[in-house]
């Protein structure tokens, strides 16, 4: 009996029709509403389905066609996620990262299909990926160092890319808002050569300059506030996506992805320490070769070579005119799985790569510009007891990071229940070894040190999950326990340096569901609660809240009406944090509220017209140490899709490519 449900279970895998597809079978909640979607067969089980490389994680799949209408914000849309706080400096194409559980920004890893997108300082600018460019997002919650590698203390994104299609479809999207912000994209699918191809091309641009409330005197409570424009905040991008995709024969199937991009914006600074200045440029080209099929003996195998190459450029302010910063990151992996026994799946991966930075300034220790081999071995056992009802799921990553050893162990569990119950639960630990900027790169007073050790995390969570045929559930518990964080601490006479110094305990509670009462009605929420503490022995630390990580955050979304005329209303809330260790600072708890309206019309030439109001009642908030956020925005968006040839209901039901 086990030997057969696990037979159908591989079976199932191996016929599934895509990541959807497989996010759906493996019961992954969707944070918005289900759409059936029929879509091109891609190779079961890739190494980038955060589904198989971790089968009981606290994985949440956001699908980018449900925030219909104007004004798609990539870390907006992560921020719906359970467990996910937005770090944002405010504005269209200004700095935006991810602090999730508790852990740092450069604790989380984000992935463009699988590509590592954290730069050399170990952060990933979530301003860089438009949202243009993905079909949905997988965050996957809690310690992802024995799936993915250093870095995942807190957690995983990877952004899932458009996929071409074999219906020749073209699509696009222009908006346009308030600060003069104009946004669009254009894309191409169809056969090409005997396979699928997709080309896509995005860009856009915004002035900035929104009204913010300034205190003149913050040293005074209760003085009056003045109101001022927000300068040298003005943003620019644009890049485009190839992507190829072609059955090879005897069950294979190739995969190939080009992604370019550019980028400049003016670094506006603190509303009381302002820039008139500071400017930033930066570029990215990124390739990506995926390979996957079965080998003679049922191996499934995906093999991948992957390159990305980042470019970062300062000028004027603080820095004044400096050689721009060059990442370069590359590597192979090899993955493979068989069913052994009848009863459990044995997965293996090896991966080799490398990866170097150029900079302005360098430390003695590096040897001339910073250049690490990476090399790394993972192995996962899955197995089904009790006719399925358990999975047992260990895995072992042990990885060499230029100087450092990592030994990253994860255990999880899935228990299958009466009622449409399931228990998840999971244990583990993570490392993320010390970024290139730590060690060995100088920034202006920024000095580097070549003495740290990588931080580590010990995690657990567990989650009681509810599905039925309209609606879905989940209420769970996690802690982590952070070690030997690095930090940059004052260094005489006038200088800031990195050391391993604190340790952190984070606790809270994760909740999540949907609710699709009616064709015409759905809705979904996300809250967090969030605990942590520091345990540096300092008097002046000892057990406060660290700073940035509010303690509740709340989302919501109710969507409904007919295609002709859909509205949608979202809320956003998280409380008040602090912004010092010491707690001498603080920021004020804040509550956004979006609202859009949608019409759609036409089935082989589909148009959408959409209208969107961004903080519906001009909240004035900050985020950071007085970096302002953007009031009341307005946008209209213009989206059509052309499908020659298509009937009505095929182009209805394919959306994957043109959001509505």
């Amino acid at each position: 009996m086990r030997r057969s449900y696990l037979a159908g279970r591989w079976l199932c895998l191996a016929l599934s029709t895509s990541g959807v597809a497989l996010a759906q079978e493996a019961e992954e909640p969707l944070l918005v509403p289900a759409v059936e979607v029929e879509e091109a067969p891609v190779a079961p089980g890739s190494p980038e389905e955060a589904s198989r490389r971790d089968p009981s994680g606290a994985l949440t799949v956001i699908r980018v066609d449900e925030f219909g209408g104007a004004a798609r914000d990539t870390a907006a849309m992560l921020s719906t996620a359970p467990g996910v706080t937005v770090q944002d400096v405010g504005g269209y194409g200004q700095s935006k990262s991810l602090v999730v559980r508790g852990a740092s920004s450069n604790g989380t890893l984000v992935l463009l299909d699988g590509i590592p997108l954290n730069g050399a300082g170990g952060i990933a600018d979530l301003s860089r990926v438009p949202a243009a460019l993905a079909e949905r997002f997988e965050v996957l919650r809690g310690g992802a160092g024995a799936r993915y590698g250093s870095g995942g203390l807190g957690g995983a994104i990877n952004v899932i890319t458009r996929r071409p299609g074999a219906t020749p479809r073209v699509a696009g999207e222009l908006s346009y808002g308030s600060w003069d912000t104009a946004t669009g994209w254009l894309s191409a699918t169809g056969p090409l050569a005997g396979g699928e191809a997709l080309l896509l091309v995005h860009g856009g641009t915004s002035s900035g300059r929104f009204p913010y409330s300034f205190d003149p005197s913050p040293t005074l409570p209760g003085d009056a506030l003045i109101e001022r424009q927000r300068t040298n905040n003005d943003a620019r991008g644009a890049g485009g996506l190839l992507r190829l995709r072609r059955e090879l024969g005897r069950g294979f199937l190739a995969d190939l992805l080009g992604e370019l991009s550019f980028d400049e914006r003016g670094l506006a600074g603190t509303a009381q320490n302002p820039s008139e200045d500071a400017r930033q440029s930066g570029g990215r080209g990124s390739a990506n070769l995926r390979l996957a099929g079965t080998l003679p003996g049922g191996v499934r195998t995906n093999a991948r070579a992957y390159f990305r190459r980042d470019r970062l450029a300062l000028s004027g302010g603080p820095w004044g005119q400096r050689d721009a910063q060059v990442q370069l990151l590359g590597g192979m992996e090899v993955e493979g799985q068989v069913l052994l026994g009848g009863w459990h799946s044995l997965s293996a991966l090896v991966g080799v790569g490398g990866e170097s930075v150029s900079a302005a300034e360098t430390n003695a220790a590096s040897g001339g510009e910073p250049t690490w081999l990476r090399a790394s071995v993972m192995a996962m056992d899955e197995m089904l007891l009790w006719d399925g009802l358990l999975t047992v799921a260990p895995s072992l990553r042990v990885e060499r990071a230029g100087p450092y050893t990592l030994l990253s162990p994860k255990v999880g569990v899935t228990v299958a229940l009466p009622a449409g119950l399931e228990v998840r639960a999971n244990a583990g630990r993570s490392h993320r070894a010390p970024s290139f900027l730590e060690l060995y790169v100088r920034q202006g007073t920024l000095l580097p040190n070549p003495d740290l050790r990588p931080e580590s995390a010990l995690y657990a969570d567990a989650a009681v999950v509810h599905r039925s045929e309209v609606s879905f559930a989940s209420v769970g518990g996690f802690a982590s326990l952070y070690e030997d964080l690095i930090s940059y601490e004052a260094y005489p006479p006038g200088a800031a340096k990195p050391y391993n110094f604190a340790n952190a305990r984070v606790v809270g509670l994760e909740a999540e569901g949907e609710w699709r009462p009616h064709p015409l009605l759905s809705g979904a929420f996300s809250y967090t609660l969030t605990v942590s503490s520091d345990l540096q022995r300092d008097g002046r630390f000892y057990l406060r809240e660290l700073p940035y990580r509010p303690r509740h955050k709340l989302a919501a979304r109710v969507l409904g009406g007919p295609r002709w005329l859909t509205g949608r209303v979202e809320v956003v809330a998280q409380s008040a944090h602090f912004l010092t260790r010491d707690g001498a600072m603080s920021l004020p708890g804040r509550t956004f509220v979006h609202a859009g309206l949608s019409s759609t019309f036409g089935s082989r030439t589909e148009l959408t017209v959409s209208g969107e109001v961004r903080n519906l009642f001009d909240v004035h908030a900050e985020d950071f140490v007085g970096y302002p956020l953007p009031g009341r925005a307005v946008f209209l968006s213009v989206a059509g899709a052309f499908e020659p040839g298509v009937p009505s209901e095929s182009s209805s039901a394919s959306r994957t490519e043109a959001p509505p």
